[in-house]
């Protein structure tokens, strides 16, 4: 199994917790942000390829941020690969 701690910039979540078994993605976890939202990020992508997820996710912006919890999940699994 994979696994990476993920220092964030630019976020409010602080850190992501990502867990990789055979090549899918088999938890995520941030520490910090919009609790919600990032559950339901976390469950969305369980199960998914990180080639699929980066797909959808890099370069979602949050606001007039240059990033996001989902874009900095993206470069984290870019990182991990």
């Amino acid at each position: 199994m994979d696994k990476l701690k993920y220092q964030t910039h630019g976020t409010c979540s602080r850190e992501i917790d990502i867990q990789l078994k055979d090549g899918v993605i088999e938890s995520v976890q941030f520490t910090g942000g919009c609790h919600g939202n990032l559950q339901g990020v976390s469950a969305l992508v369980k199960g998914m390829s990180p080639q699929e997820a980066i797909s959808k996710l890099k370069g979602i912006r949050c606001g007039t941020k240059s990033t996001s919890c989902p874009d900095q999940l993206a470069l984290a699994l870019e990182q991990m690969l």
